[in-house]
Parts: C-alpha cells; sequence; structure tokens
C-alpha cells in the first residue's frame, strides 16, 4: 500500500470527525488536498465560485447539523474571500475548520508571489490558528483544531502550504480518538442555591431567552409557568422559544415588537438566559439582573450582575425548577400579555388596509404570504437588512423550522450561500433564500452553484431597488440618503439564463402563485418580487437620543409594520388566562 502524503492524511482525519463536504475554489497550492478529496469517497468537494460563499455555507451546514464542518481556500487572495464567512462562523458559534493553503514553505517571509500570513490573519475570528510547516506537526496540530473548534464553538484555521501537503506523511501511529460533540455544563450548587434565593425573593421575574436556550423550549416552558414569568426573547433565540409558548411578550432591540422591553425594565428580577444581546441600551439598569450561559467570557459584559451562573441553559433549569417555589401571583405576567397584545394590534392597524391590492407590493405582504405558503420544516436564510425584518416579524417558528442568518456579524449577501450549506445537508428539504437586492447581487454569482449541483434552494427576493436598512440608518441620524440606490436587471430572466426557474412579481395578486409554483420546481428557483421601496415608515416622534445603527438609547421602536400570526398567538395567550 503506498505511503499517505499529508494532504490524504489531513482529508482522513476530516472525514473520521465527521466532515461530509469541502466547500472551496480550486488552485495551485491547494491542489494536493482537491486531488485527496477527489480519491476519498467519504467527503465530496463542492466548487463554488467564490471562496466566501465556501465559508458561509460552511457554517450554514454547521448551524443545521450542529457538527464540524470545512472550507478551504488557496494561498493569498484564495483564502482571504474566506475571511467574512469565517467571522460570521465564528461569531454564530458554528464549529468550522478552514484550510487555508499557503505558498512554498522556503519562500514564506521573502515577499513571494500571492505571500500573506494566513495563521496571523486569521486569529481575530478563530479559536485556534497555525502553520503546519513540517510533516512531523500531523497528525497532532489538525486534531488539536478539530477539538478547538467542536470544543469552543467557532471556527479553527489550518495553514498548509502545497509543498508541505504533498509530502509523504509521518508513519501511522494509532489513530487518537476525537472530540466531536459538546458536553453539558451543570452549574454549581452555590450559583443555583443563590439563583433560587433570588427567584423566590422577587415578586416580579421576566426571562429574556437568545440562542443558548435551543434545546430548552421545554424546560423554559415549565419554569416561566412555575413562576409566573413573562417570557421575551433577542432575535437569535426567536426560532428556539417564541413558539407554543403562553407567556410571549416578544422581541427586544431595533426590530423588536410587543412588551418585550416592558417586561425587562419593569420586573424586580431579569434572568438571561443563552443570550449575549449586544444592545445594551434596551436592558435595564436599576433591577436586579441575573444571566445563565455556558460560556463564561460573555458573563456580565453587556450587564451589571448581581449573579452569573455558568452552565447550559437546559441543565442550569433542571436543577432550579425543583428547587424554587411556585408563584401565585400572575398580575405581572397577565399585564405583560395585555401590554404585548395591545401593542401588536396597534402596529399591525398600519399595513392591513388593502395591503393586498398595494403597488408596488408592501414588503410585509411578501413576508406573510412567504410565512403561509412555506413548508413547516422549512429553512429560512436571511439577508442582513431589511429581510431580517421581515423574517423577525412574519416568520413564524414552530420548533421544526430554522432560521438562521448573519444576526451577529451582520454581513450582506449571506443569505444565497447560506442556503447552499443548508440544501446539501438535505435536498428533500424545502430551503428558501430571502435574499434583498443588494445582497443578492453582491455574490450573484454563486447562483450558479445552485444549477451546478442542482440545489433545491428557492430564491425569493425581496427587490427594492435600494439598500434599505443603509438607508433607514441614514435617515435615522438625520442625514438624506445617498449612494443607496441599485439600478438591477429583471433577476428573473437572469435566473431563466443560468438555467434554472425565475419568475417576476410586481402584482400582489401573483405571489401566493408564483411562490407555490417555485415551491412546487424541483430545482433551484428565483422569485423577483418589486416591492415598494418606501414601505418603512419612521414614526413622527422620534428621539435624539438614537444613535447610528442597530442601538437605541430609548424604548422607541423604529420600525412601523406588522407582526404577521404573532398577533394570534397573542390574543390566544389572553384568551387562555385563567379567569378570577
Amino acid at each position: 500500500m503506498a505511503k499517505q502524503n499529508v494532504a490524504e492524511q489531513v482529508v482522513d482525519i476530516l472525514a473520521r470527525a465527521g466532515v461530509r463536504r469541502l466547500y472551496g475554489v480550486v488552485g495551485d497550492s491547494l491542489n494536493p488536498v482537491v486531488d485527496a478529496v477527489r480519491r476519498n469517497s467519504a467527503i465530496d468537494w463542492i466548487h463554488v465560485r467564490h471562496e466566501e460563499s465556501a465559508a458561509f455555507a460552511a457554517g450554514a451546514e454547521a448551524q443545521i447539523t450542529g457538527k464540524l464542518t470545512a472550507c478551504a481556500g488557496s494561498c493569498g487572495p484564495g483564502n482571504l474571500h474566506l475571511i467574512n464567512g469565517l467571522y460570521d462562523a465564528h461569531r454564530s458559534m458554528a464549529p468550522v475548520l478552514a484550510l487555508a493553503s499557503q505558498i512554498p514553505s522556503s519562500e514564506i517571509g521573502l515577499g513571494y508571489f500571492q505571500e500573506t500570513h494566513p495563521d496571523r490573519l486569521f486569529q481575530e475570528c478563530s479559536h485556534y490558528s497555525e502553520l503546519i510547516s513540517n510533516p512531523r506537526q500531523m497528525p497532532r496540530l489538525l486534531q488539536t483544531a478539530i477539538q478547538h473548534a467542536v470544543g469552543q464553538s467557532g471556527v479553527s484555521v489550518v495553514s498548509l502550504p502545497g509543498d508541505i501537503a504533498a509530502e509523504p506523511a509521518p508513519e501511522r501511529s494509532a489513530q487518537s480518538a476525537l472530540v466531536t460533540s459538546r458536553p453539558t455544563v451543570r452549574p454549581g450548587d452555590a450559583e443555583i442555591d443563590a439563583l433560587v434565593e433570588m427567584i423566590d425573593r422577587a415578586g416580579k421575574v421576566t426571562l429574556f431567552c437568545g440562542s443558548g436556550t435551543a434545546g430548552a423550549h421545554g424546560e423554559v416552558m415549565e419554569f416561566a409557568g412555575r413562576i409566573k414569568s413573562p417570557v421575551g426573547h433577542a432575535l437569535r433565540g426567536k426560532e428556539w422559544i417564541q413558539y407554543d409558548n403562553p407567556y410571549d411578550v416578544g422581541m427586544s432591540g431595533l426590530l423588536g415588537y410587543g412588551a418585550a422591553y416592558e417586561a425587562t425594565h419593569e420586573c424586580d428580577l431579569l434572568i438571561l438566559l443563552g443570550t449575549d444581546f449586544p444592545y445594551n441600551a434596551f436592558l435595564p439598569d436599576d433591577v436586579q439582573i441575573a444571566q445563565v450561559d455556558v460560556r463564561p467570557e460573555v458573563l456580565g459584559r453587556r450587564s451589571r450582575l448581581d449573579l452569573a451562573v455558568w452552565g447550559d441553559v437546559r441543565e442550569t433549569l433542571r436543577c432550579l425548577i425543583p428547587g424554587v417555589k411556585e408563584k401565585t401571583d400572575r398580575r405581572f405576567l397577565d399585564k405583560m400579555l395585555k401590554k404585548h397584545a395591545d401593542a401588536l394590534e396597534g402596529v399591525v392597524k398600519a399595513y392591513t388596509r388593502k395591503v393586498d391590492k398595494h403597488i408596488p407590493i408592501h414588503p410585509e405582504y411578501v413576508a406573510a404570504v412567504l410565512d403561509e405558503v412555506a413548508d413547516d420544516d422549512a429553512v429560512f436564510t436571511v439577508d442582513t437588512g431589511m429581510c431580517n425584518v421581515w423574517a423577525a416579524r412574519y416568520i413564524s417558528p414552530n420548533g421544526r423550522r430554522r432560521i438562521i442568518g448573519s444576526f451577529t456579524h451582520g454581513s450582506m449577501a449571506n443569505a444565497l450561500p447560506m442556503a447552499i450549506g443548508a440544501q446539501f445537508t438535505d435536498r428533500s428539504r424545502q430551503v428558501v433564500s430571502m435574499s434583498g437586492d443588494g445582497g443578492f447581487s453582491m455574490l450573484m454569482g454563486d447562483f450558479l452553484t445552485l444549477v451546478q449541483y442542482d440545489l433545491p434552494v428557492k430564491v425569493v427576493l425581496f427587490n427594492n431597488s435600494a439598500l434599505g436598512m443603509v438607508e433607514l440608518e441614514m435617515l435615522v441620524a438625520g442625514l438624506p440618503s445617498y449612494g443607496t440606490t441599485n439600478t438591477n436587471p429583471d433577476f428573473a430572466a437572469v435566473a431563466r439564463a443560468c438555467g434554472a426557474h425565475g419568475v417576476r412579481v410586481d402584482k400582489p395578486k401573483q405571489l401566493a402563485g408564483a411562490l407555490k409554483d417555485a415551491f412546487k420546481h424541483k430545482g433551484p428557483a428565483l422569485v423577483d418580487i418589486v416591492t415598494d421601496p418606501n414601505a418603512l415608515s419612521i414614526p413622527p416622534k422620534i428621539s435624539a437620543e438614537m444613535v447610528t445603527g442597530f442601538a437605541l438609547s430609548a424604548s422607541k421602536i423604529v420600525l412601523d409594520g406588522g407582526v404577521g400570526r404573532m398577533l394570534q398567538m397573542a390574543r390566544s395567550n389572553l384568551r387562555n388566562m385563567p379567569r378570577p
């Protein structure tokens, strides 16, 4: 049997770690790795049109599966293109291993063609970034990188010169066991006892939930019911906590709605569960706050804490539920539920008048129809910008759907490449890319990747010929919008030219049929929907305390829009209130 080279050993180890696809663009220094993939049936090479898409796709696959994924780029410009998607994966806590191939090892440091230092460049967006400069570092260095990515839920980068990749690997030793899943973390008894005491002493408790509540929906509901607590959530907590939630009071933040802000400010004790919610202007500073998170580094970095609890949300709640005294007073909970329903009623009215006849089409109407016709287990990938608003307010979670986006890194153009990674995990599952025309056109080349692999991703394009969120930011800052308009082609015609299904919609009555036809189509499809660029209305009274971007220092909601089926849920919660 021929001796393995380093590239073959790398691919073997990735396969043993559960990696099934390597996303990237082939080229020069990466060729030995690509050839090793060609000869290994356990891993497929996924040829994208831009390495940024490779990193986004790998990050999305990791978020869907919870398993290690991988991407790769050739030396210099090739691996530099990975950086934006890797930042997003790292900040989304997605376990991704990036192979950054490097110039010949003898030329490093001498200003060689395409020379960069990826082991330095990627340090800020990774838990581990190292260079393999000698074959004898294998396989230990790669195993260490994998365990950093999996164990700390983020990115690891391995830089590999092409000449080293082609050299013979060290003699095989006993295969080391690889860490491929994370343990649960239980807080110490002292922290549990302290939190129980705080809860028992507080008259009014509010829970505010983030993505760390994934897998803990049942425990959160049981806990909230026991202590009669309203439950609010951040954007990344929406898909895990909003559905089947009789204690729901909405979402806080710039995209927020309902009574979440009031519930977090009018309580005696606020418990932050699995959230690193970045907008501290929305958090109170005059109530007691406890925070539970599996990442100790985030405890207390957004707000002053009275108690920090290091542990998984699910395990922590399992310890808390038997220990806390059941509360009997529902007055605070019922008051917040009523405020929530009233707030939604007022917001919805703005978009219930002849919305199905309005031309150009209201994007709120598009999102509402999409929510109705999409599958119950669909995966929605969401572009940063106004698509975040429509997804936050209209896409209804149910415990089976997934909603992923660049919610922490905030990158444009993420939805399409994320849809690629999501669709590769399951070709039979509906994947919908909620794309803005700005984001879609930025990485439009990878629509060809859908066609090349016949991936049945459905691109729903909100086409307002503008960078809508940027316009809003300028208006909030008192600036006239400038440099935000796009001159767009007929994207449906572009899709058809690429060999996909494409249809353009400019009348509301065409919308539902166009979406249903696209969803029935067996291959990739694009629905180009001409939406109203003026759909966002700015409230007549805007606080001068607003700051540019995604932060507010007051409780005003900047974005006035509907909230879809959430109103129905709020009404149901009110109807289900126990009566005296």
